[in-house]
C-alpha cells in the first residue's frame, strides 16, 4: 500500500502497531489513516475510537480481509471514510483517501 500510495503522489509511512502509531510524535500531521481492523495488540477500531475520544480527528480508511458483519457494521459507526475488503484495487485505496483528504 506505501507503495501505491506514494507513487499515486501522496507522502505514506508505515507503523507496525497501533501503538507505535500513537508514540510517533508527527503521526497527528497525518491528513488520515489507512488502518487493518485486525492489529497485534491494539485493534483498528479501538485505535479509531481512540483518537476520536483524544481529539484526532482524522479520516480513517480501513482495510480488512475478514469477512465478518458485525466487525463492518462496528467499524463504519467508528466513523470511517471508507471500509475496504482486501483484495481491493489500487484505483479503490487511490479513491478513499483521496475522499479521506478532500
Amino acid at each position: 500500500m506505501l507503495r501505491v500510495l506514494d507513487a499515486s503522489g501522496f507522502s505514506a509511512r508505515g507503523f507496525s502497531s497501533a501503538e507505535a502509531f500513537l508514540d510517533d510524535k508527527t503521526a497527528n500531521e497525518a491528513s488520515c489513516v489507512v488502518l487493518d481492523i485486525n492489529l497485534d495488540g491494539m485493534s483498528g477500531i479501538e485505535l479509531r475510537r481512540w483518537l476520536a475520544k483524544s481529539g484526532y480527528p482524522l479520516p480513517v480508511i480501513f482495510v480488512t480481509a475478514m469477512e465478518d458483519e458485525t466487525i463492518e457494521r462496528e467499524a463504519r459507526s467508528s466513523g470511517c471514510v471508507a471500509y475496504l475488503h482486501k483484495p481491493f484495487g489500487r484505483a479503490q485505496l487511490i479513491g478513499a483517501v483521496r475522499e479521506a483528504v478532500s
